[in-house]
């Protein structure tokens, strides 16, 4: 969902001991379990009710709720105390289901990551020069910024300011922010989201939906491959999905990124947000109306423009390249062992604050939600009879709030070949609102898999809607899209809105409630009052979606017109030729 890196001032690196472990040593490794196939497994899975029912109950979900939620898992970050607790208990959790490993003879997928840390961040800050004269802008209350390149320091001096617009270059739309423009060595700034959600038509891009060209990661993405030195993200509420204090809390503390020889695409040096009021003094700045600038980015025929303006900043990092790791466990199949469904669900969450009278980020709906369906849906294909003929593939990423990492990490060295894999079934922040009329798919009419929903459904009365939130871009915040982006059909569904108790109303209520008040906070705890008949419901359709699929010998296909349908093609050539 989210990545940058952290970064300070005036700190020497040298003074906080050495920069840098080697990347073969994972974290913690004294200490951390080695989860192969010989590791003793659980007698039982306590809970209150002294152990777990092979069948989908509330009592067992909440139960895994409320342990991987507890702050003894300290928020389970990613190279935490946290992790060991979760990934152990995670395996210890698959062992008693009775699972094999999904990694060989390992439950864990090491996956190589960089950690950078913040070394005195509260005395950064942006210097905008105009005319002689300078204007800070404060890390935290006007921006966050760091480097993506895993530099120990970084240094930008006098970069020439660009307005870009949205910084997107879409053939397919006909769109190009960037035409004309040479950004090398300079600074963009550019809006969140795409044209399509700014100028409210229809007709352009998707419309309200977002786009992937409406997202933080292809903004820097497209940033660096231009050539530009730097690149600002102006944060608006409704443009982004969140407000500005999630994109504080999420990307504050220790970092983390792949290595650059997993993800070798070129990086920013420094990368970073500004809040619309930080925004508007820095055009001001320059002699420029953000607001009009902003308004004409909107149209067809946009020009982007230099600023007169310069931009420096300077900060320095602790760089440490360690690992982190995704949990993998297996259902072999009875007859078509080779072919596999997957579930999945990340298991890190944002760890713990440094001050605060509840510092602990607890993450009970992002993401126990998620792992503890998988659990249950896991213990069910487990006692299944007659069992599941094609494999069933359980993966809690990590590294999901990183920017889908541990995903991203997964599709490259898929444990399973992606040319076997069936469909990925993702689940993320299950919302637990009560019963609904409905299940959300995030992602509608990209592909069958929301046939099998809509089937699975239809024997309870229920059916499915299209996301009513498309322009937050929910589909390209979570695991799934990795999957997706090579191919994979894949199915991302969570509660509806339309509420037995209140109808859509009270449905809509309840989902702002946790976005403003729990999402990426402290809040996001586990409640004993929680209504938990509808998330139970949901859980069950997905594992009926999962059982179909494994009772099949076909595969599931993209819809003629998904952004996705070629990249399953290429991948089905390329196991072709060889």
């Amino acid at each position: 969902m989210r990545r940058l890196l952290c970064f300070c001032t005036t700190a020497l690196v040298a003074a906080c001991g050495p920069q840098q472990s080697t990347d073969t040593a994972p974290v913690a490794a004294a200490t951390r379990p080695t989860a192969t196939a010989t590791t003793p497994a659980a007698a039982t899975k306590p809970t209150r009710e002294g152990h777990f029912s092979p069948d989908i109950t509330a009592a067992d979900f909440a139960a895994y709720v409320q342990r991987l939620s507890s702050d003894e898992f300290e928020g389970r970050k990613p190279g935490s105390i946290g992790e060991r607790m979760t990934t152990t208990y995670l395996v210890d959790q698959f062992q008693s289901i009775g699972l094999k490993p999904g990694n060989g003879t390992s439950y864990l997928q090491r996956v190589p990551m960089v950690e950078t840390t913040l070394l005195d961040g509260d005395k950064i800050t942006l210097d905008v020069a105009e005319g002689g004269n300078v204007e800070k802008f404060a890390y935290r209350s006007d921006t966050i910024v760091g480097t993506l390149q895993d530099k120990p320091a970084v240094e930008l001096k006098d970069s020439d300011l660009v307005f870009a617009g949205y910084g997107v270059i879409a053939p397919e739309y006909q769109w190009n922010d960037y035409a004309g423009l040479d950004v090398k060595g300079k600074t963009v700034v550019v809006l969140v989201n795409d044209p399509g959600f700014g100028n409210g038509d229809e007709t352009l891009f998707k419309g309200k939906a977002m786009t992937y060209y409406g997202r933080w990661t292809y903004k820097f993405e497209e940033a660096a491959r231009q050539g530009a030195a730097g690149c600002l993200i102006v944060h608006e509420t409704a443009a982004a999905a969140y407000p500005w204090e999630v994109v504080v809390n999420s990307w504050s503390g220790p970092q983390f990124n792949l290595p650059a020889s997993e993800d070798p695409e070129p990086r920013m040096l420094v990368a970073g947000w500004l809040t619309t009021d930080a925004a508007r003094r820095l055009f001001a700045k320059a002699g420029a109306d953000f607001d009009a600038l902003k308004k004409s980015a909107d149209l067809r025929g946009f020009k982007s423009s230099p600023l007169a303006a310069k931009l420096s900043t300077h900060f320095h990092n602790l760089i440490r390249n360690t690992s982190s790791d995704n949990v993998v466990a297996l259902l072999p199949g009875s007859k078509r062992p080779d072919e596999v469904v997957v579930y999945s669900a990340h298991w890190d969450h944002l760890g713990s604050s440094f001050s605060g009278a509840d510092r602990i980020f607890n993450g009970a709906i992002d993401n126990a939600s998620g792992v503890a369906a998988m659990l249950e849906i896991a213990d069910a294909f487990a006692h299944q009879q007659p069992p599941p003929e094609r494999s069933i593939l359980f993966l809690a990423p990590t590294l999901e709030e990183a920017g889908l990492l541990g995903s991203r990490y997964y599709s490259v060295h898929p444990t399973v070949p992606l040319t076997k894999t069936v469909a990925d079934i993702n689940m993320d922040a299950l919302q637990i609102i009560g019963r609904t009329h409905d299940m959300v798919i995030v992602g509608y009419g990209q592909s069958q898999m929301d046939d099998y929903l809509k089937d699975a459904l239809a024997a309870e009365h229920r059916v499915i809607v299209a996301d009513g939130e498309s322009e937050k871009g929910f589909f390209y915040r979570s695991d799934q899209l990795n999957f997706a982006r090579k191919g994979v059909p894949v199915l991302y569904a969570n509660s509806g809105y339309d509420k037995l108790d209140g109808g859509v109303a009270a449905g809509r209520a309840a989902i702002d409630d946790y976005t403003r008040n729990r999402y990426h906070k402290p809040g996001d705890e586990y409640d004993p009052n929680w209504d938990l008949s509808g998330v139970v419901e949901n859980i069950k359709a997905l594992y009926a979606v999962g059982k179909r699929l494994a009772g099949e010998s076909t595969f599931p296909q993209w819809n003629a017109d998904s952004e996705f349908r070629a990249a399953r093609e290429a991948t089905m050539k390329g196991s072709n030729k060889k």
